[in-house]
This record gives C-alpha cells, sequence and structure tokens, in this order.
C-alpha cells in the first residue's frame, strides 16, 4: 500500500509556460487556494470502511485478504493493523459507547481488541468461534459499564455432516480484560436492557434478554415451539421466562431488538401454518402489551414479511406486506406506546431482502421520504414493471405529499403534482454507505432520480439538492452523482456515479454554486464518506482504478483523501449564522408541542464553522397545545374527535364512599408522553364526575340505560372489538365504541338503508346510504369517512358490496343504472374499486350477483370476478323471464378477461372450500348441481335415486367437515315441508342419505345446526308424523343429535328431574327431551353453542314424545355437548354466554321483566339482578361475537310507546381475580380437561380422541384476556364402525348396515393409487368419513386388495432401465397423470393431490367453526321442477332477519346472510 499527496496552489501555476497565465496566476489571493488531495491503495474493496465516533481514527477492513487497515489522520494515511497476523480478521465491530474500543473477530477463539482507537491490538480468547450472525457483540450503554459485553459464538460436536452445533452466549465485565463465562446456551441473541440510549428504564443495570430454547433438541433444528425470551438480573445464575403478558405461553419467539425507546418482541403463532406472527412492546423492561394493527385479516405479520423501520421517541414504524410473496407494503406507525397502528402510507417499496423505501431525515423531527409504488395492482396482478412515486411527511407520517419538482428546468407542469413531480432512488437501491439522503448537517438533503409521473432508471437520474429539509429542491448537476455533506453542510461534495472520472465537484455556498477539483487519477467511485457527525472538511472517495493495459498493472482500489481546510481562511462568527427552522410555516410547523431550529451559516457567508465532532444543536419553542398534542387516556377509546369511556372509571380507594358524591376524574384525554407544549386548548384538564358512574367495588354490577327513538332493525359488533353498531327504523345510525355504555350518532343528515362489516378487514364497514353517498370506516369507527359509489343501492335484492380476501381495497358495487325516470333500461350494474371506494371500474352490466372467486379456502386466482349476468342486456330487468337466461361468468385480471362458465344458472354460493352452483338444464328443463374446488372446474353432483335436485327443492346447509350437507325438500306442497338430509364426499360430488324426514320451514330454512367449536356434532329436529301431517297440516317435531357428522342420528337424553327437582311426567322409553330449532329464531346469531366455551349448550325445549309450543317450554343447559342436559329454569329464555362462559346470562322470553338471571357456575346456581326499574321486553342479549366479554347488552322494547330501550350491564367488578392457567402444573390451576368423548361409548370422535381445556365449574374468578389453548389430540384410534358411512347408492337399514339400493348399482372402484400406496382396493358398500383421522383397525371401506403397479420386488435390470431412460416416455406419462390428477376435463383437481385424509388443526378451531352455524352459511334453497313456469312473486318469499333474499320466483332462491361478505 502506497501514500502519495498532492498540493495544488499558486505554486502549480509555474506548470505552465504561457506568460498570461503566469500572470494571473502571481496575483490570486491566498484565500482562493483549493483543496489538497492524496491518494492511498488497496488490493481489494472494504468490506467495512468506518470512522470511530467523534476520533480522526478509521478502519478499513479487507476481509478477502483477512486484513485491517487504520488511519489516524482521518484517512490520509493508512497502516496495516500489526499487532494482528495477517489474513485473520474476519469481522470488525467497535464499541458504540465508548469510542476507544475496537473489536476484531477472527474465524476462531483467539480475537483482538484495541483501547487506543486502532494504534494497538491485543489478543484474547473465547472458548467458542463467533457465530455466523451480523453483529456477534452485544454492548451496555452505562459508562460506568461499558466493559460488559455480550459475545454469541457457536459450540459444534463432531465433524463433516454428522456435526451438531448450538450458539453460545458468553459475558465479560471487563472487556475482555477477564476471561468469558458462559452466560447460556442455545440462544439465538441476547442483548442488555441498558443497551440503547433511548431506551431508558429504571430495571437493575445488570437485565439482560435473550432469545433461546427451552428444551435441548437431540435431532439438530430446534422446534421453535421452545424458543422463548428468557430474563436475568444476574448473568443467568437464576433466570425468569418473560410471559409478555399473555401467560407462559409466549412461545415461538423469533426476534428481540431495540428500537429508539422500544424494546420489541417478535413472536410467531405456532399453532397455525401461516406464520403469523405478533409483535409485543415494553417502554420499561416490566410491562408488555401486543401491538394491534388495523386490517387485522390483512395486515397480518408473517415470518419475513414486515420490517420495523428507523423509528422516532415517539412512535414506532412497522411496515407489513400484506400480499404473499409480494415486495409492495404498508407502512404503519403507532402510538406512543407502540402498541395501537394506524396505516401510515399504503403501497410502500420494499425489496426481498426486507428493506423499505423508507428514511427519517437526520435531526429533523417528523420529516421522512418513502417510495410507494404507483401502479400496486400491475405489479401483484400482471407482475408489471414497478412505477415508483416519491413522498414526503412533515408530521410522522399522519400525511405523505409528492416532492415538489424544482420549478426551473422541470419537463411538465410542476403545479400537477399527480403528474410532474420528484421522485429519488432509495433504500432499496443504495449508492454510498452510511444513510441515503441527510447526515447531521441540519436541513441538507441530497438524492438522485428524476422529475415525471414515476422514477426512472439510476442511471437517467439527476442529483437534486434541498437545503430546508424536503420543501422545496433543486437540480444541481445532471447524471447521477454520489454526495456528502461536511463541516455541518458549509461545504457539499459531488463525484460522478455513472462514468470514470478524475475530479469531484464541491460548493462552499449550500449548494448555489459548485467548482470543480481534479486530483489526477481516473476512477470509478464507490464510495464518499466522512466523519459520521458531517463536521470535518476532509472526505474519503473510494475509488476503483481500471488495469493499465500498456503496463499490465490490475486492477486496484485506491481511497482518495480530499482535505478542504484549504479553501478558507476564516473561522465563522456569531455575525455569519441565522436560525433555520426545521419544519414548514404553518399547520405543521409545530410536531410534539414544539417547533425545532438550528444555528446554521449563511448562505454567502465565506468561513468554515470548524465545530469538528460538535453536532449541530437542535433548539426546541415550546407551542400552545392544540388537539393533535393529545391522545386517549387509559380506559378511554377514540371515537372521532372524541375519546369515550371503555366503562365506568377506576377510581382510588376512598375518594368516593356515597354514590350521591362527586370527583374530579379524567377527561378523556391526556397529553402524548414527551410533547412539550403549554397553555392553549386543555384538554385533558379535569372534570367533576358523579361516584354513580365510577367502578364499584368487587362484587357490584353496573347497568347503563340508553333509550332510541325507533326499533332496532339491525345490529352487529365488528369482530374482535367492543364496538357496536345500530341501524334504528328511521334510518339513523348509531354507534358504541364501549359495548353500549356510551352511545353517538353517526352522520345524523344522512339516512341509512344498511351497514356491512368487510369479511376479510375487521376494522372495516360500510354504511349504504339511500343516495350514492357511502359512508365508511377503516378504523373500526375511530373515525368515519364518505365515497361516492358510481351509481345508488341496487333494489334488485342484490347485496351492495363485495370484498377481496386478498386486497381488503378491493371492494366490488352493484347498484342501480337508470332507473329514474321511464325506467326502460334499469338494470343492476357492477362495478370495481381498487382504492377502497374512490375510484371506480366497469365490471359488467345487468347482473343479479356479482363476488369476487377468492375466498378463505377456495384458493382461485384472486383477480377472478364471478357474475350472474343476464344473456340479453337490453330492456327493464325488473320484468325479465326465463326466455332471457341469467348465465354465470367469471373474468379473470378484475374481469378484463370474460369466459362463461354456465349457460344458465339459478345462482352460485361458497362454502368454506366449496363453490357451488345451481345449473339450469334448458334442454331438459330440470336444475343440477354443479360443484368446484377451484373455481374453475366443476363436476356434477350425483345423488341417490328419487332425490335428485331436478325434482326437488333443496337448502345447501355447510361444510366445516370436509363434506357437503345438503337437504332435499321430500314433502309435496302445500303441505308442511320436510326433507331429507345428504352428505357429501371429500369433493362434494356424490351424496348418500343421513336421515329423513328433517323438519323446514316454508321459506327453505331448516333445523339444522352444528356446534361450534365441536367438530361432527349436530342437532336436528324430524317430523314424526309425516304420514298425518300431510292431512293434518300440524307437524309432530322430535330432536335428534349426531357425534359422529351425521353418521348416525340419536333422541337426545331427557334429565330425570326438573329445575324444581320434581320427576317429569313423561317417564317411559318414548320420552326424550326435544329443543326449539333454527326455523324458529327470531335472531338467527342465537345459537345453542358459543366459540368461547366448548361443550357448553343451551336451548328451550321440553320432556315428553314431541315438542311443545315455544311458550309451553323450559330452558335446558348441557356441559357435554349434548350427551346429558339439565333444566336449568322454568319457562322459555333468551340466554347469552360470556367471558367464555364464566358467566351466562338469560332473560325470561315469555314476558316483559326488570330482572335478569347470571350464573358463574355454568348454571349449577343462578342469581337475579334487577337491571330496570320499570319492566320491558327483552328481545336480543348481546355479547361481542366472541363471547370474552363480561359486559353484555340487552335490547328491549319499552312496555309503553315504541323504541327500543338498550341496557349495558357490567359484570366486570363481579370477580376480581383472574383464572391461572398452569399446562406445566395442571392440578393447582382453574382448568380442567374435558373431552367429548367422557360421556358416550366411544373414546373417539373422527378417529381421534381430543381433549380441551375449559374453566372449573366451581372455580371463581373470570378469564378475560388469557391465551386460548388449541385443542390436543390424545391420541389417533384405531378405525372402527362409527368412522365410516354408507357409500353412494347405499343406505342404513334397520340392522344398522349399509344396503344396496333397490335398481341401483354401485360405484365402479377407482383403480388408482396414491403417495406410493402397495395395494388399491375395491369399493364396498362403506367408506371413510372425510374429516375421520382414525388409524388401522377395522377397514369396512376396503374390499378385494390388488397389488398397485410399483417399483417393490424389482430387479436389477428394471432399475437399469429406469435410471437410463426414462425420458422416452415423458408424453406418455405426462398424459397419464393429467388424467389422474383431475385436471382433465369433467373432474374436479383436489387440493394438494389427495383427500382421503383429513385436515386435522386449523380446520378444528374456532374461526372455522364458526363458519358452520347456520347463520354464517349461504344456502342453495327452493329449487324445485316449478322453476320452469316462469311464476314471478318477490312477494311470495319474505327475507328471513339477517339474510339477503334474492327473488328469482318463489321456488328458486339464493339465501344469503349479509354478514357473510
Amino acid at each position: 500500500m502506497t501514500t502519495t499527496t498532492t498540493m495544488a496552489g499558486p505554486a502549480s501555476c509555474f506548470r505552465f509556460y504561457v506568460l498570461l497565465l503566469l500572470f494571473a496566476c502571481l496575483w490570486t489571493p491566498a484565500w482562493t487556494q483549493t483543496p489538497s488531495h492524496s491518494v492511498s491503495d488497496f488490493n481489494n474493496l472494504p468490506a467495512r470502511l468506518f470512522f470511530f465516533d467523534d476520533t480522526l481514527a478509521a478502519v478499513y477492513h479487507d476481509a478477502i485478504e483477512g486484513n485491517l487497515y487504520v488511519s489516524q489522520d482521518e484517512g490520509k494515511s493508512w497502516k496495516r493493523a500489526g499487532d494482528i497476523p495477517e489474513g485473520k480478521v474476519s469481522m470488525v465491530l467497535e464499541h458504540p459507547f465508548d469510542t476507544r474500543f475496537g473489536f476484531a473477530l477472527t474465524d476462531g477463539t483467539t480475537h483482538y481488541r484495541t483501547e487506543d482507537r486502532g494504534r494497538s491490538w491485543r489478543p484474547f480468547e473465547v472458548p467458542n468461534p463467533p457465530a455466523r450472525v451480523g453483529r456477534p457483540l452485544s454492548f451496555h450503554s452505562d459508562p460506568k459499564k461499558y466493559g460488559h459485553i455480550l459475545f454469541q459464538a457457536t459450540k459444534c460436536e463432531g465433524k463433516g455432516w454428522g456435526s451438531k452445533c448450538k450458539d453460545i452466549t458468553y459475558y465479560t465485565k471487563e472487556a475482555f480484560g477477564d476471561d468469558p463465562k458462559e452466560l447460556l446456551a442455545d440462544t439465538m441473541r441476547c442483548q442488555f436492557a441498558h443497551g440503547s440510549k433511548d431506551f431508558k428504564h429504571d430495571a437493575p443495570l445488570d437485565l439482560i434478554y435473550c432469545v433461546a430454547f427451552d428444551a435441548e433438541s437431540s435431532t439438530g433444528p430446534h422446534h421453535l415451539a421452545s424458543s422463548r425470551l428468557f430474563s436475568s438480573t444476574d448473568f443467568f445464575a437464576s433466570k425468569k421466562i418473560e410471559d409478555l403478558g399473555i401467560g407462559k405461553e409466549a412461545r415461538g419467539v423469533v426476534a428481540f431488538a431495540i428500537v429508539s425507546k422500544y424494546a420489541v418482541v417478535a413472536l410467531k403463532d405456532v399453532a397455525l401454518s401461516d406464520g403469523q406472527m405478533h409483535l409485543y412492546v415494553s417502554l420499561d423492561s416490566k410491562n408488555w402489551a401486543k401491538a394491534h394493527f388495523p386490517h387485522a385479516s390483512s395486515a397480518l405479520l408473517r415470518e419475513n414479511a414486515y420490517t420495523v423501520v428507523e423509528s422516532s421517541t415517539h412512535s414506532l414504524g412497522v411496515d407489513v406486506v400484506l400480499q404473499d410473496r409480494s415486495t409492495i407494503g404498508t407502512l404503519f406507525v403507532s402510538n406512543s406506546n407502540g402498541t395501537y397502528f394506524v396505516e401510515s402510507l399504503k403501497d410502500t417499496n420494499r425489496n426481498e431482502m426486507g428493506f423499505v423505501d423508507y428514511e427519517r431525515i437526520y435531526g429533523v423531527d417528523g420529516v421522512g421520504l418513502a417510495n410507494v409504488v404507483a401502479n400496486a395492482q400491475d405489479v401483484e396482478s400482471r407482475r408489471a414493471a414497478k412505477q415508483l412515486k416519491s413522498m414526503v411527511t412533515f408530521d410522522d407520517g399522519r400525511l405523505w405529499s409528492p416532492l415538489r419538482a424544482p420549478a426551473h428546468e422541470s419537463p411538465c407542469d410542476v403545479n400537477d403534482m399527480d403528474a410532474c413531480s420528484l421522485h429519488l432512488h432509495s433504500v432499496t437501491n443504495p449508492h454510498n454507505f452510511g444513510r441515503i439522503f441527510s447526515s447531521p448537517a441540519p436541513g441538507f438533503v441530497m438524492g438522485v432520480g428524476s422529475v415525471g409521473k414515476s422514477l426512472s432508471t439510476y442511471d437517467d437520474g439527476d442529483t437534486f439538492l434541498s437545503t430546508d429539509a424536503g420543501i422545496s429542491w433543486r437540480r444541481v448537476t445532471k447524471g447521477a452523482h454520489k454526495y456528502e455533506f461536511g463541516d455541518q453542510g458549509s461545504i457539499l461534495i459531488i463525484v460522478d456515479d455513472e462514468q470514470m472520472t478524475s475530479s469531484v465537484r464541491y460548493s462552499l455556498d449550500l449548494g448555489k454554486t459548485w467548482e470543480t477539483y481534479d486530483f489526477g487519477l481516473t476512477l470509478r467511485a464507490r464510495a464518499l464518506v466522512t466523519l459520521p457527525d458531517s463536521t470535518s472538511q476532509k472526505f474519503l472517495l473510494l475509488g476503483q482504478v481500471p488495469r493499465d493495459t500498456k503496463t499490465h498493472k490490475p486492477n486496484k482500489v485506491v481511497i482518495v483523501y480530499l482535505d478542504f481546510a484549504p479553501t478558507r481562511r476564516r473561522k465563522c462568527g456569531e455575525a455569519d449564522f441565522e436560525k433555520w427552522y426545521a419544519r414548514p410555516a404553518g399547520s405543521r410547523a409545530c410536531l410534539m408541542g414544539h417547533k425545532q431550529w438550528y444555528k446554521r451559516r449563511k448562505i454567502d457567508a465565506d468561513c468554515y464553522i470548524g465545530d469538528k465532532f460538535h453536532d449541530p444543536v437542535g433548539h426546541e419553542e415550546n407551542c400552545p397545545c392544540e388537539k393533535e398534542d393529545f391522545e386517549c387516556d387509559y380506559n378511554f377509546i377514540r371515537n372521532g374527535d372524541t375519546c369515550e369511556p371503555a366503562g365506568p372509571e377506576p377510581i382510588p380507594h376512598g375518594v368516593c364512599t356515597d354514590p350521591s358524591q362527586k370527583y374530579m376524574g379524567s377527561s378523556g384525554f391526556r397529553k402524548i408522553p414527551g410533547n412539550t407544549c403549554v397553555g392553549g386548548v386543555e384538554l385533558d384538564k379535569k372534570v367533576e364526575k358523579s361516584c354513580s358512574n365510577a367502578k364499584p367495588q368487587e362484587g357490584n354490577i353496573v347497568t347503563q340505560r340508553m333509550g332510541f327513538g325507533s326499533p332496532i332493525v339491525q345490529h352487529a359488533y365488528f369482530k374482535e372489538s367492543t364496538t357496536i353498531l345500530v341501524r334504528l327504523a328511521d334510518q339513523t345510525m348509531w354507534q358504541s365504541s364501549s359495548e353500549g355504555y356510551v352511545w353517538k350518532q353517526i352522520h345524523p343528515e344522512l339516512r341509512f338503508l344498511a351497514f356491512y362489516h368487510h369479511k376479510y378487514s375487521n376494522e372495516r364497514a360500510f354504511l349504504i346510504t339511500d343516495t350514492e353517498t357511502v359512508v365508511y370506516t377503516t378504523d373500526t369507527g375511530r373515525t368515519w369517512n364518505k365515497f361516492k359509489a358510481p351509481s345508488p343501492p341496487n333494489t334488485f335484492g342484490g347485496q351492495a358490496l363485495r370484498f377481496n380476501p386478498v386486497d381488503t381495497d378491493y371492494i366490488l358495487w352493484v347498484g342501480n343504472k337508470g332507473c329514474t325516470g321511464n325506467q326502460q333500461g334499469c338494470h343492476a350494474e357492477a362495478q370495481l374499486s381498487r382504492d377502497n371506494g374512490r375510484r371506480w371500474t366497469f365490471v359488467e352490466k345487468y347482473v343479479r350477483n356479482c363476488a369476487f372467486a377468492r375466498d378463505k379456502d377456495i384458493n382461485t386466482d384472486p383477480t377472478e370476478i364471478l357474475c350472474e349476468s343476464y344473456k340479453t342486456k337490453k330492456g327493464n330487468q325488473r320484468f325479465f323471464k326465463a326466455d332471457n337466461p341469467m348465465e354465470l361468468v367469471v373474468g379473470s385480471n378484475y374481469f378484463s378477461k370474460k369466459q362463461k362458465l354456465f349457460d344458465q344458472v339459478v345462482g352460485f354460493a361458497k362454502f368454506s372450500e366449496f363453490l357451488v352452483v345451481a345449473e339450469m338444464d334448458a334442454e331438459k328443463r330440470a336444475l343440477a348441481l354443479q360443484v368446484s374446488l377451484d373455481g374453475t372446474h366443476f363436476a356434477s353432483g350425483q345423488f341417490p335415486p328419487s332425490m335428485h335436485p331436478e325434482t326437488h327443492a333443496y337448502t345447501v346447509l355447510e361444510s366445516s367437515t370436509k363434506a357437503l350437507f345438503l337437504h332435499m325438500t321430500m314433502s309435496e306442497a302445500p303441505a308442511p315441508f320436510w326433507g331429507n338430509i345428504l352428505k357429501s364426499n371429500s369433493n362434494g360430488t356424490y351424496f348418500g342419505l343421513s336421515i329423513e324426514n328433517v323438519n323446514r320451514d316454508d321459506r327453505g330454512f331448516v333445523d339444522f345446526e352444528k356446534v361450534i367449536g365441536l367438530d361432527g356434532i349436530a342437532l336436528i329436529n324430524v317430523v314424526a308424523n309425516t304420514e298425518e301431517a300431510v292431512i293434518s297440516g300440524s307437524k309432530k317435531l322430535q330432536s335428534r343429535i349426531t357425534h359422529n357428522d351425521a353418521g348416525t342420528w340419536k333422541p337426545l337424553t331427557p334429565p330425570t328431574t326438573d329445575s324444581m327437582g320434581k320427576k317429569y311426567e313423561c317417564q317411559g322409553t318414548k320420552c326424550a327431551l326435544h329443543i326449539h330449532g333454527y326455523t324458529e329464531r327470531r335472531d338467527p346469531r342465537a345459537t345453542y353453542s358459543s366459540p368461547a366455551i366448548v361443550g357448553v349448550l343451551m336451548a328451550v325445549g321440553n320432556v315428553g314424545e314431541s315438542l311443545l309450543p315455544y311458550k309451553d317450554s323450559d330452558t335446558f343447559l348441557s356441559r357435554d355437548a349434548g350427551f346429558t342436559w339439565e333444566e336449568v329454569r322454568k319457562d322459555a329464555h333468551l340466554w347469552e354466554f360470556g367471558d367464555s362462559g364464566s358467566i351466562i346470562v338469560m332473560v325470561n322470553d315469555e314476558e316483559p321483566v326488570d330482572f335478569l338471571l347470571f350464573t358463574t357456575d355454568e348454571g349449577k346456581t343462578w342469581r337475579e339482578y334487577k337491571f330496570s326499574d320499570v319492566k320491558v321486553r327483552v328481545v336480543s342479549i348481546v355479547n361481542v361475537p366472541s363471547d370474552t366479554s363480561r359486559r353484555f347488552l340487552l335490547l328491549a322494547q319499552p312496555a309503553k310507546g315504541s323504541g327500543t330501550v338498550a341496557f349495558h350491564v357490567d359484570f366486570s367488578a363481579l370477580v376480581t381475580r383472574q383464572c391461572t392457567l398452569d399446562l406445566q402444573n395442571p392440578a393447582n390451576d382453574d382448568f380442567e380437561l374435558w373431552s367429548p368423548s367422557e360421556d358416550r361409548n366411544e373414546q373417539c370422535l373422527f378417529g381421534r380422541q381430543t381433549l380441551y381445556h375449559r374453566r372449573l365449574r366451581d372455580a371463581q374468578c373470570f378469564i378475560g384476556n388469557l391465551p386460548k389453548v388449541d385443542s390436543k389430540i390424545e391420541k389417533h384410534c384405531p378405525c372402527t364402525k362409527v368412522d365410516f358411512e354408507c357409500e353412494f347408492n347405499y343406505v342404513k337399514d334397520d340392522k344398522d348396515e349399509c344396503v344396496l339400493v333397490e335398481g341401483t348399482q354401485p360405484l365402479p372402484s377407482e383403480e388408482d393409487c396414491k403417495d406410493g400406496d402397495e395395494f388399491w382396493y375395491e369399493r364396498t358398500a362403506y367408506r371413510l368419513i372425510p374429516y375421520s383421522s382414525c388409524e388401522g383397525g377395522l377397514r369396512l371401506d376396503r374390499g378385494t386388495a390388488h397389488r398397485c403397479p410399483g417399483f417393490s420386488g424389482r430387479g436389477a435390470l428394471f432399475w437399469l432401465f429406469v435410471l437410463l431412460v426414462p425420458f422416452a416416455f415423458t408424453g406418455v406419462v405426462g398424459w397419464y397423470y393429467y388424467r389422474r390428477s383431475g385436471l382433465a376435463k369433467g373432474t374436479i383437481r383436489l387440493p394438494g393431490g389427495d383427500n382421503r385424509g383429513p385436515r386435522v388443526g386449523a380446520d378444528a378451531g374456532v374461526l372455522d367453526t364458526l363458519a358452520s352455524v347456520p347463520w354464517f352459511v349461504v344456502g342453495i334453497v327452493g329449487i324445485a321442477v316449478e322453476w320452469v313456469r316462469e311464476r314471478v312473486d318477490s312477494s311470495a318469499w319474505r327475507a328471513r332477519g339477517g339474510y339477503r333474499n334474492v327473488a328469482v320466483d318463489e321456488d328458486a332462491q339464493i339465501l344469503r346472510f349479509e354478514d357473510e361478505e
């Protein structure tokens, strides 16, 4: 390595021999001296090039050579670190808190430390080599503890492929001046809690966090479920598991980091296979809180799909990928404690490594630059090239705007910001060390980019400068250049980054004018750096010199040391500076309660600042407080501009001794922590409140009453929220964010026809008005906005809005077109918005129903749209008859490429993984059921003889256990209706009889309901007197239950005594319990069971030979999924579950009352509570959808007058002890393991014995936010008869055997082998229930065995043949598998290629079982032979409450529940 120095000044003028130039040089003044430089040679580009902070010492690490070079004079001269043997250094790290120390790590166990900034290096030993991680060292930030360092090493046992390695963390207290000691084994990362100067807390100085495994692995890699966050204050002599506030199930910890003032833990939900992540945040190292993101179902954190970006001390930033395999994200920013996030910027650009085009401007509060993908939809749907646009924020991400292009030399109209703005290359395309745009030089921002509609390539870019932190820009030169700031911005330097160069350009007047300095060496610039704080006048230019073709010298790397100190002689005085305010004037001038300003050199001051190692000091001027300086106080919820109480306010003990007293309570607001505003608005001023509204003492219950002047016609909670929406008959909308404690009217000036919750984004809802105005929220009702729909909502019975499961901003609107005036062309038209209603594009006209083909379990192209579209598109759609058939059309790329699937349909619907279409065969004048698993390939449903949809009405019930259930009406009109329940095979194409004579009503609804949370258990009502009912018109109903997914049905076992302890009058074997079902329910959401309390059912019924009228019935409860029942109260009652079953509330449903009944021991004892001063008729009891709250909402009709009265009843103070769940010591907690097989002869259900955790019946505690424990599969069981059902064309006889239906033929056997099976088996009269996971045992589904054609038993000649000539048969094999795989025409491609085995796990969860409840079900009903008679009578069918009734005629309809989509 060599160093040469060159000085350029007046003396160099003597090189010129022209007299005129000599004369000019002699008269050059001294203060116009030019820079000097020196050149140092290296062999390779550096892996790292950095300065020790606030020193002149620099380090150059040549990782290829393994050598370290050090400069003590700011890079002017370099020497190899001679104390370190050559070729040993693999990594070099500086101490971030003590600038004296640096560490050179090798691949072995001997490493080197400097305590004098690289002048000398001394060796130290660690038992094992460093781990292959980015930074194996972790440092302590306290000055007294700078010697405390953690070292992550890797220990391997064995050699070669059989070696087994694990990471071990060691610690030293003397910066390796002592012998390192083992801290903890099996670690992924360890870090001091005091590892950042911004993360301030009062935890012990020796607190250490480690992400480590709690169990050793004997097979190599650890299971993620054993990854925990541990902590210790005594270097792990003792340790504790951080429960993150969620208990001992805080498993699956992926990462731990300290970001600004936040400690962040990333935890993966090990119970799910989709990689969903959760973030937990702490401000004090003691209390952890889960980070909540909006759009919960779309903004899912997935592993390797989120990035915690550069954050401020008052807000945490996280960029989340919303689509799989995408490089487009959404930026979210948090509140002050890092727990609640709001969407800041959509469609952010990121790369495959997770780097995001987002950077904060250094030293300027609230200013940041980001790039967004302008054509995100095309990128994700068509893999188009990205078009990037740059955006800037001046208020910490609340508002973003394009960068204003320079007024001069711009190729477009700079006032049109959408088409003409400045765009800059950012983090994903770096071209220098360090920060992309800014440095500590206050307000100076530079970048390479272009002006126009989107960003051009780097080589086509120019170089731009802003001296006011991004408010205004100017182009400083054409072409892409590297840039650097020096002397606090008084020196700006750029170098060509597109081609070879021998010069740099510099400016001494803040970019106003530029000079050129030639350093005499042609090179390709690779980096341009200076001191980290940009206070020096020296710069280092790293470059590559090309190979000399004459001397054949190889390429070399050089550092050109550039000294600009000679360019100015005078040091700046006070008069040379001015105040520079860091933010734009006006409404955004203040952030966090203050203005920020710096002292900066005036533009024309000819002087240098010279305060080396002194960072520019930011000054603050406090502002008057405004509403932006406040956030909601604890126990309050944001609702627009107000903060509403979430419930009664907690107060200190002894403050309120009498309910009539007053106390000073919270206004609902608090000043954001760290905010410095003074005076102005005092939103946090205490207000006087009545003690009657304060949180009660333990054991008390609180009631809050709200009267509505009109009846409630629609109400629903946001999922996973305490916010409920209510629509009244007078077309007003109301909202409560506190479960009914406080109410607020939404847009009183508007009239609302309906509202929809977004099916796939829990935080979104849309309120449909009687005009084109739609009111919507994206944050659970905290704020409401408006968009204009392309047309008024349709009046053809179609659902106005449909939602996309992949991108929640994509919505479909079906509205009226041409329906004013003479209405000759009145029709329904579908339009698509890709930005949540801001802009719309046409999809199709003359439609009845359009929806996205993709669903949660239907994995189709997310751009496909399905439409029921009339063939002839003219005339008034209201008067269309059968001569204008309705086609089913699918359009990919959002309906730009259309394909007709069926010529004539009655409708389509989606059930779990099934897409079901009712097709009309015009020639046969008959209907057929078409089923698809992928939205593309369909197969016709096949039915037993005499049970085909072309001659019978049918209702598709549900499909939660990999089979479709169908009710087919067998009775003839006008007699009362009943029919048979059929169950399909796993792909929904073959239907077999399950049970006959199941009750339905004249609207097509069926007494069929699945038990939530337990697979295969359902209840029905059958008609016991079918022959008599045909004549009398009166049905006698009896209840039945199945515990094996409709394989067998049994009567409900009656209790022996009633709630009074008396025996029932009916005592014979004909006596059973009979309960009222779905067809009689006012609110279809009032189900027997709850997703929150497994196995507990409630129902209204009677003990006898048949079901009595509702008002002659009593109330019953079962704790074992319907095996046994007990009567809990006389008379019919409404009920609701709360707090995962720790509270159950009942209200009499036969008469007005002023009290309710509640139990805390699952019905063993009941207590009364008077909730009203006058008697009211309660019509509904409401809890949050998950039934986990202790607050109930009673909706009642007043005894006098009209309207509705809502009673908020809060049981939160009833019990204050939270239940404990200890999986390691279950005998000492408040839960028990229960299985539905405990009370039945068969110990297994679906071939497995499953155990569930539930609260002990007598435990006096509340469950609250305890983490839900997944069901535990105890064992897989041998197959028995209950695991089988009758095959197609077979039915059960009186001996419970499957026999062939007379006149039918068995299905042919399938001679195929899958998954390497040794045999295939002939078909029998039985088939395995698709959801069963039994193993071995009795296999009734297997007939005669036949050996599969395979590889077993083959000789050497065969294997030689297979290995040498496989490709000759490629075409034949391809065709064979094409036929076998189900891709050929007429078959259905099954997901995964094999549907014989069940998917145990996710399909058995609460979310999936919720979809099995009838009120979530989409039903195809009433399809009968009368369809072809062209009778249209929209009044003949009335929509069930909660259902959408699309009238085709009185016998051909599609019923859809509004909240389904």
